[in-house]
């Protein structure tokens, strides 16, 4: 952000009164903001988004086509990497955001965020902010999940591989060209690894990425910072690129 500019935020939502609550956060925990609302991701301007810092996108509700409007989301993170958007997210919403909106300057929360939550992940900003929530991330256990949650997952140290890139944020066209691997070994390499973890979706997928025993299992960094490890690995890797 320049010097001397102030700080600029974007509300969406289509209901009114989501759209007020969100603007009682705002003037109480940052009064700094100036705040502007828009109903739709169609309404916003080129102008609102090059000011913008912080985007708040209210993802609830009912919606028949979540994919439609997360895609035209994803349209804009590329093209505005400086802004962090934060995305309200209901149940119905939630695979396909994780699929699409899940990136490092994005924030997912779950629409039962407590007040705090939402504070604490505006005050981080897209540097240091969680990607995604620990509510969005408590999966309903089935007897035959909470048996196989309890043993540590067998993983190739290919397919970890594959899975550490994509919890941070690459995709199969990048992990290949770094590993110097078609896109279709990727693939097939990241398939592998949802069967043997009996996952089904890319959703599921991302979300064990993220869970604690995701993280443990890949030796993922943390909040905190990055792991002797995988800083290690990722120097070679990049060193041979």
């Amino acid at each position: 952000m320049l010097p001397g500019r102030c700080k600029n935020a974007i509300i969406i939502s289509k209901l009114p009164i989501i759209q007020t609550g969100l603007k009682g956060v705002m003037q109480a925990h940052f009064s700094d903001y100036k705040l502007t609302y828009c109903r739709a991701v169609e309404e916003l301007t080129l102008l609102q988004l090059r000011r913008s810092d912080l985007v708040i996108a209210d993802l609830t509700g009912d919606c028949s086509h979540p994919r439609t409007i997360c895609e035209q989301y994803y349209s804009l993170l590329p093209q505005y990497r400086d802004i962090h958007w934060v995305f309200l997210v209901s149940r119905n919403y939630y695979p396909v955001a994780v699929e699409l909106l899940m990136c490092p300057i994005s924030s997912l929360l779950s629409d039962a965020e407590p007040i705090d939550s939402l504070v604490n992940a505006i005050d981080a900003g897209n540097v240091y902010a969680d990607r995604i929530s620990p509510v969005l991330l408590s999966p309903v256990i089935t007897p035959e999940r909470q048996d196989h949650s309890v043993h540590s997952i067998i993983l190739t140290l290919s397919e970890r591989k594959v899975l550490r890139l994509l919890g941070k944020g690459w995709g199969i066209n990048q992990i290949a060209t770094l590993l110097k691997k078609s896109n279709k070994t990727i693939s097939a390499q990241k398939n592998s690894a949802m069967r043997r973890l009996s996952i089904h979706s890319n959703a599921e997928m991302y979300a064990w990425i993220n869970s604690s025993q995701g993280a443990r299992e890949l030796n993922l960094p943390s909040v905190y910072g990055e792991t002797t490890e995988w800083k290690t690995e990722v120097s070679k890797e990049m060193s041979h690129w």
